[in-house]
């Protein structure tokens, strides 16, 4: 049995993002379709027999320890356990930037969880963990299902799906975006018609669109301005509620002429689109 592993925290991308309505709950229903990026965040988990408890190796910055998703999903996931629990410890190599719509902390939760399950060998199916993945963040059900997938409700009911994967260009604007501040504006779009799963599957997002966005690029010029960039070579995104962009192309070296004209200031990444996520793939290697 390991006692110390290192597994990565993939980003997603929401290809598209309809508002179909708000709950009485004040939450809102939506229509999304979920693809995982080949690249993203490593977390190491090492266990510490004789120390109880879960400890970061280093804080996160502008985030108190008992915030985080990491040690959140941990303790949430201790309290399914039948046995007593060694101590983990758990470092971070952050690379996805903080409130960029990619999923990062969502997906540092499910790699957590998913990790820990195997370290504490408390062989929790699935559908266990994508249930305490629910409470911890909407996004989090689809990193632990590791599948890309046609999302609806809040995003936690999933049917897998199977876009092309094809190369992207995300775009960080320098500007930290608030999710409940675009959520909750007066001008965002919150009564698209629902459409059926079926053109998710096939991939065809090109008539689709985020429904956040025009709310998003009045509010942080920032954003505006690297849409307005991206969109010189084909159609341009906001994924989730931002603040990262992305651009789709065909080939890598496509997607890289694109990143290497990118203006100066800008920060971001080049990656595949994948629809099995990499936390999978490695997770399947040390079975």
């Amino acid at each position: 049995m390991r006692n110390r592993i290192t597994l990565p925290s993939p980003a997603k991308l929401n290809l598209f993002l309809h508002i179909n309505g708000r709950r009485p709950d004040g939450y809102h229903e939506l229509q999304t379709l979920f693809q995982f990026l080949d690249y993203g965040d490593d977390l190491t988990f090492e266990l510490t027999p004789g120390t109880a408890g879960v400890r970061l190796a280093a804080p996160v910055p502008g985030v108190p320890d008992n915030a985080n998703l990491i040690v959140r999903a941990a303790q949430a996931l201790s309290e399914h356990a039948d046995h007593p629990l060694p101590g983990i410890l758990i470092g971070i190599n952050k690379r996805l930037p903080m409130g960029g719509g990619l999923g990062g902390g969502s997906s540092n939760a499910a790699t957590t969880l998913m990790a820990l399950n195997h370290l504490w060998q408390l062989n929790l199916n699935e559908d266990t963990l994508a249930g305490i993945g629910l409470t911890l963040g909407a996004d989090v059900p689809v990193f632990v299902r590791g599948n890309a997938a046609f999302g609806e409700g809040v995003g936690e009911i999933l049917t897998p799906a199977n876009p092309p994967e094809d190369w992207f260009v995300v775009l960080k604007p320098e500007c930290n975006i608030n999710t409940g501040k675009i959520f909750s504006a007066e001008g965002l779009t919150r009564g698209t018609p629902k459409i059926k799963i079926r053109p998710a599957f096939e991939g065809d997002a090109s008539r689709y669109r985020n429904d956040c966005e025009d709310v998003v690029r009045k509010l942080y010029p920032e954003v505006n301005q690297s849409l307005e960039w991206l969109s010189q070579f084909g159609p341009a995104r906001l994924t989730g509620t931002g603040a990262c962009i992305f651009g789709r192309f065909p080939t890598e070296s496509a997607a890289r002429i694109i990143w290497e004209s990118k203006p100066s200031g800008i920060t971001g990444f080049v990656a595949k689109g994948v629809n099995q996520s990499p936390l999978h793939q490695k997770l399947a290697e040390l079975k």
